[in-house]
């Protein structure tokens, strides 16, 4: 029987195979399991000084758990990044995975001790995302500051590098908190966090859910978003009803450029609703700003 391409598969002409014998297991175990992509970006946004070169390791969604993304896992993202020798790391949040097909829980004192071996000169910075919020946020949180791995909430910190500055904005989860009568409330503050900006220098936004980005005014030069999954299966030309966002496809993957405003949103790497991946393969994304070259 030949080998089916991961080519050939991405292109196949309905969602029927992704439930047939060979597509399932693909989505189930090949692709969310024994992939991990590095997708690269070189976005030049006009904010920010073609002078100042600097490269970023982003890590989105890991939704740690047993058995599809176990500590063995963890440390295999953590073995990557390193050897891209970024200058920054952010993690976008979602640490950890709380659906119905998990088997067991990844403790958050493993996967922040294996972060701490994360590796880059201008350190590791992160979120928490909506899933960190629901279940087990102050452990979480616990273990972040254990592991002395920042955690930013509506803060913004400014970072000295190649001789010049720039800000790190951290905006709180957009959907922190269920409400009872439906709908969520954030611990977000746009507003109170791009307040505190207080020099010219250019600013990077990290934000969990891509949504937020319509609110996100030009003086921000890149925002990192995630969430999404990339839809988790992605099928060209068919369309996906079940990514989450109040935009449907507009903010679900890649690099996005909007009225001069640029958005990079990960596909991120674990799961969430099903345990299944589908065309949008896990993935590491290293962007490089102030250094020209198209947007791979």
């Amino acid at each position: 029987m030949p080998l089916v391409t991961r080519r050939a598969l991405l292109t196949a002409g309905s969602a029927g195979f992704l439930i047939s014998a060979t597509g399932g297991a693909y989505a189930g175990l090949i692709e969310p399991s024994l992939m991990l992509d590095v997708t690269e970006y070189r976005p030049t946004p006009p904010g920010w000084p073609a002078d100042l070169p600097l490269t970023i390791a982003v890590i989105s969604d890991v939704h740690a758990c047993e058995p599809y993304v176990p500590i063995g896992r963890v440390q295999r993202i953590v073995e990557t990044v390193n050897r891209l020798k970024p200058d920054l790391i952010v993690h976008l949040g979602d640490h950890e995975a709380t659906y119905r097909f998990v088997s067991g829980r990844v403790p958050p004192r493993e996967w922040a001790a294996a972060y701490a071996d994360l590796s880059a000169p201008l350190g590791l910075y992160t979120i928490l995302g909506n899933h960190d919020w629901w279940h087990n946020a102050d452990e979480i949180r616990r273990a972040l500051d254990g592991a002395r791995i920042r955690v930013m909430s509506n803060e913004a910190e400014l970072i000295e590098h190649a001789g010049k500055r720039f800000w790190l904005c951290g905006l709180g989860d957009q959907l922190a908190h269920w409400l009872k009568r439906g709908g969520f409330r954030g611990e977000d503050d746009l507003p109170g966090t791009l307040a505190k900006l207080k020099t010219d220098d250019p600013a990077l936004l990290l934000a969990h859910e891509p949504d937020i980005f319509t609110d996100v005014p030009a003086r921000v030069s890149l925002t990192l978003a995630g969430h999404t999954h990339g839809g988790q299966v992605y099928i060209p030309h068919l369309r996906n009803p079940f990514i989450p966002s109040a935009y449907g496809g507009r903010f679900r993957y890649g690099h996005i450029v909007e009225d001069g405003r640029h958005l990079i949103v990960s596909g991120g790497i674990g799961m969430s609703g099903l345990p299944v991946r589908f065309g949008v393969p896990p993935e590491i994304v290293l962007v490089r700003l102030g250094q020209q070259s198209a947007t791979v």
